[in-house]
This record gives structure tokens, sequence and C-alpha cells, in this order.
């Protein structure tokens, strides 16, 4: 008899979380960056880094840390995938 083989789309593994995360903040951080560049007004991320007192180059730091997360999880996505196609 075949062995059967864990659905792991269906297991909790955070994957989705990552991504989503990622997203958000990378759109967050570097769209107000842009903004507050651009049009001189804050929003957002911005406004409340603001608000905080934080230096302009925070909402740059904001956007890295999602480019980070997507990257993490684009390498977690990658390295899954080819350890199912190995025999």
């Amino acid at each position: 008899m075949p062995k059967q083989q864990l659905n792991t789309s269906r297991t909790p593994s955070g994957q989705g979380l990552l991504w989503l995360s990622g997203v958000i903040l990378a759109i967050q951080g570097f769209g107000s960056a842009i903004t507050e560049a651009g049009w001189n007004t804050s929003f957002g991320v911005a406004g409340l880094l603001r608000a905080a007192h934080v230096p302009e180059w925070g909402t740059l730091l904001v956007g890295c840390a999602g480019a980070a997360l997507l990257a993490t999880a684009a390498r977690r996505h990658f390295a899954k995938s080819r350890g199912r196609r190995r025999p």
C-alpha cells in the first residue's frame, strides 16, 4: 500500500502571513516615503511615524522590512517546491 502524503497546503505554516505582512509593509513604507517626498503630505505609516518624531527615513525602513519579509517568504516557497520535486 503506498504511503499517503500530507497535504502541505492545509497545514498552518504561517507562509501566507509572511506574504501578507511583507506586501502591506512594503506598500505602506515605500508608498508613504514616495508620497511624502513628492507631495509633502503624510498618511498611513508616514503620518504615524511623524507623530512619533521618527526621522523621514523611518518609512524607508518600514519598506525595507516588508521587502525582507517578502524575500523570506519567497525563499521558503522555492525551497519547499524544490523539496517536493526531488524523488
